[in-house]
Formats: structure tokens, C-alpha cells, sequence
């Protein structure tokens, strides 16, 4: 991959299954994509490991960053190529340690900045010292998506966890919101300086969600948003304290912080196309609640959703492009991935 083309020299991604992109593979997990017909639209040699038909929204970020290949996963990169950045996202991953365990394996929010860690000591070895890595490293974009599977795979599924029991929705986001916030101190300290924080959708719209305990299917699950609401108020909250975080952070200098709301725009829209119309064309997909998982629908491209919870290459490619150019404030705070690419 060449590095040297991009507008910053590398990309790193945490996350979960929306941007996996093959971490998940050789793990004992029900959390997979090998297998057709995920991918289907991406690469003709098979299933990537991607929950996708096609690209995921950091694939399309990826490029429009100037990349010339896509970012590896951790699993896969090695050599000069971790310097463009690694991929350490994992599908029914959480910032908490217990999050998705009944998928099997996966590796967690703290797991992924370990395995950062480890990135970070090898780019020293090809780069030669502490400071030049750092100086490099405080060029590059980090960008972390997760939480979602805190509320589907932890807080909302009494049948496995306690969660519920024990926290109510405001507590359970401050717990999620502090353990979030040491895992930034950790990137912060191995060299991170420009942050993406993804919100987490409203994942009570989401085609699974609406099948499973909507009343009518299009009406929206209030309960899993309101909590969502609370988790996304809080890394709003974040941003706009900015000027607190280095000493909240305990860190000496300043990072940049941008928040994508895109994420719970477009499921908006979704929502208040359904109920007022039965059915909304946004961005030119046509928002259809079917998923065509296990025999493909032949025109992918006018659907949102390409499972139950994933959205289509389509989708992603939309999700991805406002993402880095923001058409309005309700897509990203205070600036877009492009304008913090150029700071």
C-alpha cells in the first residue's frame, strides 16, 4: 500500500462488526462474515471477513483519504504495511469486557488498543525511534465506533446479562463513558492525537429490532434509543468540554476531536419516511426493512440494510462520503474528517 499518496500517512480503526474487516475470521465465533454471500460485490476471490455485499463506511473513508489499497486487518498486516494504519475492529465487540460473549469470541475495546500497542512498538522498529513515531503517529486519524453492542449484546439482553438489572440507562452510559475514556487515554499516550468518535445509531430502528419488538414493525424501539441517546449525549458532551479534556485526561497537550452523527441522520430519516410514507428513497436507496442475507436480492444497491443489522455497500458508501464531507452540522462536530485531515 502507498502511504506516501494519502492526505495523512496512516488511518487506525476501532470498532465493531460495521467496519470489521476480517479480525473475526479465525476466532470460535458465531460473529463471522467468511462465508458467502457476505461480500458478494467486494471481492470476486471470496468473503473478507466484511458485514457488508461490499465496502464498509471506513473502506469508503479509506479512499477518499487517497489511500491506495484498503487498511489490513490486525490479524493479516505485517511488515511496512502497518504504516498506512491497521484495522483492529471486531465484530459483537464492546467497550466492556463481557459484551457479546455469547457470540464467542472477539476482541473487545481493550483488546483493540493492546493490539495498537503492539502496532505502535513495531512501526518503532521500521521508523527507528520513539520521537519520529510519535511525530508520525500525531498526523494520523484514529477512529473509534463503539457502543452499540453494549446495549444489543450486553444492557438489553437480561436473558444473558445483569447489566439492566443492576444500572439504570443513565448510569450504565457513565460506566460505558468512562471506560471509553481510558482507552482514549491509552491511544493518547502511545501517540493519538486525531480522534473520529462514531456515535452509535438508533440501533431501536434497526431491521432486527423492528422485527423482534416493534409493535407494528416501522415503529421504532424507544426503550434501546432513549439509551442510545444518553450514550451519544455524553460523547457530545465530550467534544464540546474539549478544552477540559487534557486535564480531565490528565494529558499535557490537546487532542482534536471530531463526533459523526451520520450514523443516527440517516436512521432518522428511515424512521420518518416509514411511518409517515410506508417507504422513503434516501440518497437515492430506496429503504426497504428486507434482508436478502442468504439469497441476494439482484438490485442490493436500492436496499439499506444487507442483513439485519448491516447496512448495504450502498449505504455505506453514503454513510462514509458525509462522513468525510459533512453536508450539515447534523452530520458531524465541530468539522468533518477532511478538515481534520488538514489540521
Amino acid at each position: 500500500m502507498g502511504y506516501f499518496s494519502s492526505t495523512v500517512p496512516c488511518y487506525f480503526i476501532f470498532g465493531d462488526s460495521l467496519v470489521d474487516n476480517g479480525n473475526n475470521n479465525q476466532l470460535s465465533s458465531l460473529a463471522r462474515a467468511d462465508y458467502s454471500p457476505y461480500g458478494i460485490d467486494f471481492d470476486p476471490r471470496g468473503p473478507t471477513g466484511r458485514f457488508s455485499n461490499g465496502k464498509t463506511t471506513v473502506d469508503v473513508i479509506a479512499e477518499l483519504l487517497g489511500f491506495n489499497g484498503y487498511i489490513p486487518p490486525y490479524v493479516t498486516a505485517s511488515g511496512r504495511d502497518i504504516l498506512s494504519g491497521v484495522n483492529y475492529a471486531s465484530a459483537a465487540a464492546g467497550i466492556r469486557e463481557e459484551t457479546g460473549r455469547q457470540l464467542g469470541g472477539r476482541i473487545t475495546f481493550s483488546g483493540q488498543v493492546r493490539n495498537y500497542q503492539n502496532t505502535v512498538s513495531q512501526m518503532m522498529d521500521l521508523l527507528g525511534d520513539e520521537n519520529t513515531t510519535a511525530n508520525y503517529l500525531s498526523k494520523c486519524i484514529f477512529s473509534i465506533g463503539l457502543g452499540s453492542n453494549d446495549y444489543l449484546n450486553n444492557y438489553f439482553m437480561p436473558q444473558f446479562y445483569s447489566s439492566s438489572r443492576q444500572y439504570t440507562p443513565e448510569q450504565w452510559a457513565n460506566i460505558l463513558i468512562q471506560q471509553y475514556t481510558e482507552q482514549l487515554r491509552i491511544l493518547y499516550n502511545h501517540g493519538a492525537r486525531k480522534f473520529v468518535l462514531i456515535g452509535v445509531g438508533q440501533i431501536g430502528c434497526s431491521p432486527s429490532e423492528l422485527a423482534q419488538n416493534s409493535p407494528d414493525g416501522r415503529k421504532c424501539v424507544q426503550r434501546i434509543n432513549s439509551a442510545n441517546q444518553i450514550f451519544n449525549k455524553s460523547l457530545d458532551l465530550l467534544l464540546i468540554n474539549s478544552m477540559a479534556i487534557p486535564l480531565m485526561l490528565n494529558l499535557s497537550t490537546s487532542m482534536l476531536m471530531v463526533f459523526s452523527k451520520i450514523l443516527r441522520a440517516i436512521l432518522q430519516d428511515m424512521v420518518l419516511g416509514l411511518q409517515m410514507l410506508g417507504a422513503v428513497v434516501w440518497e437515492g436507496i430506496m429503504v426497504k426493512l428486507h434482508a436478502y442475507l442468504f439469497k441476494p436480492h439482484a438490485q442490493r444497491n436500492e436496499y439499506l440494510f444487507w442483513d439485519a443489522f448491516h447496512p448495504t455497500e450502498a449505504a455505506n458508501i453514503v454513510i462514509g462520503r458525509r462522513s468525510y464531507s459533512a453536508q450539515s452540522a447534523s452530520d458531524a462536530y465541530p468539522f468533518d474528517i477532511r478538515r481534520l485531515a488538514q489540521l
